[in-house]
């Protein structure tokens, strides 16, 4: 059976339970309000999340997987929305029907070190799972291009109006899932004295170890970790109670409980989104919670300002961190050069997730609608603010690129490999808690949808094996080139998009920086907003 046949089940059905289908896990949503009323109609954060932690459990194999008790991992997916074909709009009562289908799934919390990246492209730079997500989507767009321009068959994508150029269906939208708020500045989020944590408490050295970090992936563990591995420490015992508990939001700047079932949606934007905001400030304007709870620090992250930007306070408490600056995913001891989980989604909501390469083929960039969290520690506002807020006064963009109105929720369903629920299970487990090695890559696509790596190579890579084919990432840059190399090859040169025929190509690089529009639009948002963002050298990009 194909990756994207369709397995129709009802909401009804799904509530009454069922056999998920082992092909695409597409489920037909009923909802009672009117059409007219948007893309929150169609769908809620539960569903979203419910729809990606069974394709997670059926759909991925266990290689790749963490061990269970002892290992832990993110999970981060794409899911397409589509109205079911034949529906008429202008019935205010008529119920909605749509499709949900992950089409592009990852898991991952690693990044290698800026010593271990490879001018060949043939390496995984960042292997977090919401990286690992659009690569993977990268990979599904690339192939329902061929769809349509190769093979005439049905897609995603219709013909443009210029030649050579496809857009997405109209009717078409993509939500981004992930089990955790991404790292860096979406995850510098108010802590209350008074309140429960749905996972240990951060030590006050979190951002200055970046090894402590959740993110990071990396295996050191800080004390105030050590206690939460302590199954009679209180730590532990208050955050089992917690997750038999209602989740806990935080907005406007405080965390509050909420019960299961309810979901915030269509908040008001944050009020403060500049970048010289610090968490001082952004305390005391917030100190106290409407029960009376007090601010008394933040959860930090171990993603580290880039160079150019104002660091960190350092201070004890709410103070320790400023928000809204681009930050860098930490190593272990070697220094990366992958920007944090929040500045990458930011980008992508001004630039799209499609990347510059497939931009030759496409009349506008492929943009998310939404964004669905998992149950974590959560702050909408910080949320707002790391993914929409930096880039909201950018200006001057090239026809076709926006800001967009990312709609951002929050689910009530916990991860069952989260590091959160797999400390609650670990019982008397021997030794200590840590991040899984290995991330796994799945999207939608008929031949190999499946790829496992460790640290950055397919797993079992030997160092006598780097540099061939078999040591490749289907994800890689290099991969992904030939892919896109192998579409432009199978379309005749009379069909090509104006940008391609200018002048003979040769290089990853190449290619990129004839993108000219993207090229454009990243270059506004540089200079108007990421003006520290780490880039590779150009030397890194010259394989052909």
């Amino acid at each position: 059976m194909s990756p994207s046949t369709p397995s129709h089940i009802t909401r009804g059905e799904q509530d009454q339970g069922f056999e998920p289908a082992t092909s695409a896990f597409q489920f037909i949503a009923r909802f009672t309000a009117p059409p007219q009323t948007g893309s929150q109609t169609m769908w809620t954060p539960d569903e979203i999340a419910h729809l990606c932690y069974e394709h997670y459990k059926i759909r991925l194999p266990k290689q790749g997987k963490p061990e269970p008790n002892r290992e832990w991992t993110l999970l981060a997916a794409m899911v397409k929305i589509q109205p079911l074909a034949d529906q008429t709009s202008n019935c205010p009562d008529k119920q909605m029907q749509v499709t949900k289908e992950v089409v592009s799934m990852g898991t991952g919390t690693k990044c290698i070190g800026q010593s271990k990246m490879r001018k060949s492209g043939d390496i995984l730079n960042d292997s977090h799972a919401e990286v690992i997500a659009r690569r993977s989507l990268q990979r599904y767009l690339l192939h329902q291009l061929h769809l349509a321009a190769v093979l005439k068959e049905d897609s995603i994508f219709v013909p443009g109006t210029q030649r050579g150029l496809w857009k997405l269906r109209p009717d078409l939208l993509f939500v981004f899932f992930s089990s955790h708020t991404p790292c860096g500045d979406a995850s510098i989020i108010p802590m209350l004295a008074s309140e429960d944590q749905p996972c240990c408490p951060v030590g006050r050295d979190w951002a200055s170890n970046p090894s402590a970090a959740e993110a990071s992936g990396n295996l050191d563990t800080t004390e105030d970790e050590k206690q939460c591995e302590d199954l009679d420490s209180p730590v532990t015992k208050k955050m089992r109670l917690e997750l038999r508990t209602p989740a806990r939001k935080v907005t406007n700047g405080v965390a509050h409980h909420r019960s299961f079932g309810s979901h915030e949606s269509g908040l008001d934007p944050p009020s403060v989104s500049s970048s010289t905001l610090t968490s001082e400030e952004l305390a005391t304007a917030a100190s106290t919670a409407p029960g009376g709870g007090k601010v008394v620090d933040v959860y930090r992250t171990g993603a580290k300002c880039v160079p150019g930007e104002a660091g960190d306070s350092g201070q004890p408490g709410a103070a320790y961190h400023r928000v809204g600056l681009l930050r860098v995913k930490p190593g272990r001891g070697d220094r990366t050069c992958s920007m944090s989980c929040s500045d990458k989604l930011a980008r992508w909501n001004v630039l799209g997730c499609q990347g510059s390469l497939l931009m030759h083929f496409l009349e506008e960039p492929i943009y998310l609608s939404a964004v669905v969290i998992g149950k974590c520690p959560y702050s909408q506002e910080a949320m707002q603010r790391a993914l929409i807020g930096r880039c909201q006064n950018v200006l001057a963009l090239p026809k076709g690129f926006a800001i967009q109105e990312l709609k951002i929720q929050q689910s009530d369903l916990l991860f069952e490999q989260s590091r959160c629920a797999v400390q609650a299970k670990r019982a008397d487990s021997p030794g200590r808690l840590v991040p899984c090695g290995a991330a796994i890559s799945w999207c939608a696509v008929p031949e190999q949808p499946l790829d496992v790596t460790a640290n950055g190579f397919p797993q079992g890579t030997t160092k006598k094996g780097l540099g061939s084919l078999q040591a490749r990432s289907r994800i890689s840059k290099v991969e992904l080139f030939r892919s896109f190399q192998k579409l432009l090859s199978s379309i005749s040169e009379d069909k090509w998009p104006n940008s391609l025929r200018v002048r003979k190509l040769a290089t990853y690089q190449e290619y990129k920086e004839a993108a000219s529009a993207y090229q454009e639009a990243w270059s506004a948002l540089r200079k108007q907003a990421f003006g520290s963002w780490i880039r590779n050298p150009p030397d890194y990009h010259q394989f052909e």
